[in-house]
């Protein structure tokens, strides 16, 4: 169901972020948000508020500097980059299976009505402060982000807290992990396969994206159930950062039931 539906144009608005307050789920290993009131109504009469954060926490886009050195920061990035069509695809996935190139061709004829791509594995359903959310979820592989970037998208999204598999971010054996202690053991014990052996690369699949110019959403929720196997005009804009590498933003699906509604070209001056 629509969150909002414009009166004059019958357009219909999808929330597809998650809320952000305190709380809100972040990485494992990362400093909690932390918000508080710098002057507030019984004793200055006016509320203001303050807040210390790591970007990669709630609904949020990654600019390529994230992981490619040399990248484009948040503010580099044009604005077309962040609005257009989307393909919302319907790909439900299990603990730990990937989303493959396989999967993603299945949708080839959805892909190539859009300019960007949202995969909708479930997991915005178990988002959470969790051990569940973050250590067993989904991931893209490496040939998956492989053939996105060969259909020329322009932005890619997944309803998990990362792009790549689990194991093959430092919440397991990489770059200072794991940040989720146990996690490695739990894999071996319970697939009886080594994580070492069976992800070597860390973040090939978001490093592929980024190295191509393609930025990243994570962490999409909110109503996208009601757009799945849809094209959506996709709001994805983030902030004018200068040197961000990362940047929560508010997702937004647009539907036009009638098929009437259309941006005048205008003129250029």
């Amino acid at each position: 169901m629509a969150s909002c539906i414009e009166a004059k144009t019958g357009l219909e608005f999808f929330e597809l972020s998650h809320p952000f307050s305190h709380g809100v789920p972040v990485w494992p290993g990362d400093d909690d948000v932390r918000i508080w009131k710098s002057v507030y109504h019984a004793r200055d009469g006016v509320l203001s508020q303050k807040l210390t954060m790591n970007m990669h926490c709630s609904t949020h886009m990654t600019a390529p500097v994230h992981l490619i050195q040399g990248g484009d920061f948040v503010a580099d990035l044009p604005l077309d980059l962040f609005f257009g069509q989307a393909a919302i695809l319907d790909i439900p996935k299990d603990r730990w299976e990937y989303v493959t190139a396989a999967d993603l061709k299945k949708h080839a004829k959805l892909v190539a009505q859009a300019e960007m791509v949202l995969i909708v594995t479930g997991w915005h359903k178990k988002y959470s402060d969790s051990l569940e959310y973050f250590g067993d979820a989904p991931g893209l592989s490496e040939d998956a982000a492989e053939w996105l970037i060969e259909q020329d998208v322009k932005l890619v999204g997944t309803d998990t807290a990362a792009i790549d598999h689990p194991m093959a971010t430092n919440l397991a054996a990489h770059r200072g992990g794991p940040k989720m202690r146990y996690l490695p053991a739990k894999y071996r014990r319970e697939t009886g396969k080594d994580p070492k052996t069976e992800f070597p690369k860390w973040n090939p699949a978001h490093k592929a994206l980024l190295a191509a110019g393609i930025p990243t959403v994570s962490n999409i929720g909110g109503d996208i159930d009601d757009v799945r196997g849809n094209i959506v005009t996709l709001h994805a804009v983030p902030w004018k950062w200068t040197e961000g590498e990362a940047c929560i933003i508010n997702l937004v699906g647009i539907c036009d039931p009638a098929g009437a509604y259309r941006i005048e070209a205008g003129d250029t001056v």
